[in-house]
């Protein structure tokens, strides 16, 4: 028989020490995302399916557990990106006029994890921009998600940009491809040649122009000489041309990362509709920061809103991170006294840690090293070293 204390499958406590580096940084971030005037929001971690998933694509649908209310009989969903939830806050709550910052941090589910090396469960945090169409908008995204990861102590990284609206403009130019795009999307993302040049054959085949145009995707990925070979590759439809415009603009303004296109990067929920990035650094399997423009999804809540914003998963990020060290405390003896009382909460309001120990007690946090101790000393109470 299992026993009771077993987890299921890629779902995992975490211990002190992880739990309290996740907390700082944390705190740490959603502060760095206030001093560029962003909102904090918390959405609910269950809603009704069909407001969870409202202009999204069938992958976050995949990804989303479902389970039925038993007040109302309807379908409930468990988030898996809490994304489509905050666009739901800006274009139907707050309703505001004009460009909203909006940030948020929180657990989300996955029904399936994305890899074998992946969580079910993730703690999101992220921030949105809504209300700006132009590049300045991605381009603060960026910048705070690159500043981001060097806050948490990834100094070397890697940009990858892409952009979903090109992908989008060549399937839009082709009935076929437009009917079976979820399928084309899985192809650009696994980068299968061999199964994108298959699209050329069958009753639903796409045209031998869009298929060479897919083909030549996964191919178009390096630094920004890749832009000049996908002008020439690529069909001279005014949407693409304009796609790659905006991509030389971003390359230009990110002058101090190092920058590589992946023209094939579609994103994860396939929700996308612009500028799309990720952000690679040592230490990590795939990315640790996942982002870009999705200026449809809001149009399913009434309100057509320009939105660009970037996601990661404190759990994943501080996994790659070296060991959160033991933080000092001090160590004061068992007892009663209204002076020693006085004492320990007068260095608690310091902000100092003081752990009192119980008659008998052999201490073994691993969380903190007692450096100091509180000691009776003529008269009064003292902190002093201990040696």
């Amino acid at each position: 028989m299992k026993g009771n204390w077993l987890l299921p499958e890629s779902l995992a406590d975490m211990l002190p020490a992880e739990a309290r580096r996740i907390e700082d940084l944390r705190r740490q971030l959603l502060d760095l995302f206030r001093t560029y005037g962003f909102e904090l929001v918390a959405p609910p971690l269950v809603e009704y399916i069909d407001s969870l998933l409202s202009g999204t694509g069938s992958d976050l649908s995949l990804r989303t557990s479902k389970l039925v209310d038993q007040l109302s009989g309807r379908t409930l969903g468990v988030r898996a990106d809490m994304t489509p939830q905050v666009t739901r806050i800006d274009a139907h709550l707050l309703n505001r006029a004009g460009v909203t910052r909006l940030c948020y941090c929180g657990p989300v589910l996955h029904a399936r994890p994305a890899g074998l090396l992946s969580s079910r469960e993730l703690l999101q945090i992220g921030a949105e921009i809504y209300g700006h169409a132009g590049v300045e908008a991605d381009l603060e995204i960026i910048r705070l998600a690159l500043e981001s990861t060097r806050l948490a102590g990834v100094q070397v990284v890697r940009l990858d940009l892409c952009h979903a609206g090109l992908v989008r403009s060549l399937l839009e130019s082709d009935h076929h491809a437009q009917l079976c795009a979820d399928e084309i999307m899985a192809l650009l993302r696994e980068k299968d040649l061999p199964g994108l040049r298959l699209l050329g054959e069958g009753a639903l085949a796409l045209q031998p122009s869009t298929v060479q145009a897919l083909c030549a995707l996964p191919q178009l990925y390096g630094d920004v000489s890749v832009l000049a070979r996908a002008r020439a590759v690529l069909p001279p439809i005014p949407e693409v041309m304009q796609s790659l415009d905006t991509l030389e603009q971003l390359l230009a303004a990110l002058d101090d990362v190092s920058v590589g296109i992946d023209l094939a990067d579609v994103g994860t929920y396939g929700y996308h509709s612009g500028v799309t990035f990720s952000v690679y650094a040592e230490g990590w399997h795939d990315s640790i920061v996942q982002g870009g423009r999705y200026d449809d999804v809001s149009r399913a809540f009434g309100r057509a809103r320009p939105a660009t914003g970037f996601s990661l998963d404190l759990r994943k990020l501080v996994a790659g991170l070296l060991p959160a060290l033991p933080a000092p405390a001090i160590r004061a003896p068992s007892g009663q006294d209204s002076g020693l009382r006085e004492a320990m909460q007068e260095l608690r309001r310091s902000g100092n840690i003081v752990v009192q120990v119980f008659p008998g007690e052999a201490a073994t946090h691993d969380e903190f090293v007692f450096d100091r101790e509180l000691v009776w000393h003529d008269g009064r109470w003292l902190v002093q070293q201990v040696l």
